[in-house]
């Protein structure tokens, strides 16, 4: 069966790897738990959220179970698609900055060397995209693939850095992968790359029971920084195929959020590489928000900015691109004054 860009007799299979996914997910935390109850058992500390020791490094569930639902789905949809050197590359890639997130979450890493290796990941996925996919076709090649690394290196960390508070990831990744799975239905994407997205929605939803407040588990760097990757490659492809401004909305709550938290700590002369509290959704817990209250939040403002991306790409008149940028700006804007002032 070969699957085609904006063919969707393929979908009920690729429907299946987000229950797939899911289910795998929970069995294995199922499984995982009593390890990473003795090994990976984060403490309260002055930066943190939560109150009581909670076993971290869920994600090594979700990214497993993402892997194996892309893998079994693409093998039965696409078994002679030519991407296949792009998905190994990515899964590497993955498995490189999981590795990386899992001593992290069990040991103190030096920040040099935990940099280097995501640069290494990250700039091997990027340099195995299309060469004739461009995001900014008006640079040399060479410049555009080297913005597009630091640009998805940072990205990978904003993901880490907002994971910080019970289903915030969830209630930003799901509704993104479920856009980009929406945008890749409409042509836009090659299916592999819905594939993807389901997976990796179905594995976090899958995570999400055992992640809610107050949560009993916790993604861990080693699932956030290969998720952030994840999300990094296909935003790439959206902007590359033709969807710039739905790959500027879908993460422009944690971009926004991470961004100028780094720019305000780095004007008042912090150590930004050290963890700390002072994110927008933090400072509105600290503020008199509860968890629910912030999550849910950011998760409405998410799909907000799904809406505008899905959008932008029905109708990609310059009006209408205008006029979503700018809406989800304001969207976003308005979310983090709101988390600053705290609850009054």
């Amino acid at each position: 069966m070969r699957a085609t860009a904006g063919d969707i007799s393929w979908m009920p299979i690729a429907a299946l790897t987000l229950v797939g996914a899911a289910f795998a997910t929970a069995l294995l935390i199922f499984a995982l738990g009593p390890l990473l109850r003795r090994y990976a058992l984060a403490k309260p500390g002055v930066r943190s959220s939560h109150q009581v020791p909670t076993p971290q490094g869920g994600g090594i569930a979700v990214i497993a179970a993402a892997a194996a639902a892309i893998s079994i789905s693409l093998l039965i949809l696409l078994p002679e698609v030519t991407a296949w050197p792009q998905l190994m590359t990515l899964l590497a890639a993955v498995i490189l900055l999981a590795s990386v997130g899992a001593l992290a979450d069990t040991r103190p890493v030096a920040v040099a060397p935990r940099l280097l290796l995501q640069i290494l990941a990250v700039a091997a996925v990027v340099y195995q995209l299309p060469s004739d996919l461009h995001v900014l076709p008006v640079l040399p090649s060479w410049i555009e693939r080297t913005l597009l690394v630091l640009g998805v290196v940072w990205f990978v960390n904003v993901v880490n850095f907002m994971d910080g508070l019970d289903w915030i990831t969830v209630a930003q990744v799901v509704p993104i992968t479920s856009a980009v799975a929406a945008i890749g239905l409409l042509g836009l994407l090659p299916p592999e790359a819905v594939v993807v997205s389901f997976a990796t929605c179905g594995a976090m939803i899958g995570f999400s029971f055992f992640n809610r407040p107050v949560a009993k588990l916790f993604l861990g760097d080693v699932g956030s920084l290969p998720i952030g990757l994840v999300l990094g490659w296909l935003l790439v492809l959206l902007a590359g195929n033709g969807g710039r401004a739905a790959a500027f909305l879908l993460p422009l709550y944690p971009v926004a959020d991470g961004t100028l938290t780094l720019l305000r700590r780095f004007r008042g002369g912090e150590r930004v590489w050290e963890a700390h509290r002072s994110h927008f959704y933090q400072r509105a817990t600290d503020g008199g928000f509860s968890v629910i209250d912030v999550v849910t939040r950011v998760f409405l403002t998410n799909l907000s900015l799904c809406g505008l991306a899905v959008l932008s790409v029905i109708y990609p008149g310059r009006l209408v691109q205008i006029g979503a940028l700018l809406g989800g700006t304001i969207l976003v804007a308005w979310l983090l004054v709101i988390f600053a002032r705290g609850k009054r």
